[in-house]
């Protein structure tokens, strides 16, 4: 079970699954299936995992779901958080 987040900085921080949850609602996915996402991750069988790999995870099942999803999260982040 995932614990804790290794960020792009380097720092560790504990996993919150409500983060993937708002962030999946922010990209128009229903409320239940931004729970399964997230549940899915924090249940995954490692200690730790990168913030980059959770957030190819979570896009790869927007995606997989409604291809808007992915589009707005992505434009979400190019927007505010200037990320490519």
């Amino acid at each position: 079970m995932v614990k804790s987040v290794v960020k792009r900085s380097g720092e560790t921080e504990p996993f919150i699954r409500e983060k993937i949850c708002v962030s999946c609602l922010k990209a128009g996915a229903p409320v239940d299936l931004a729970r399964k996402i997230a549940t899915d991750i924090e249940a995954e069988p490692t200690e730790s995992l990168e913030s980059l790999t959770i957030r190819l995870r979570v896009l790869e099942r927007l995606a997989k779901e409604k291809a808007d999803y992915k589009d707005h999260w992505e434009m979400y982040d190019r927007a505010v958080k200037h990320r490519t």
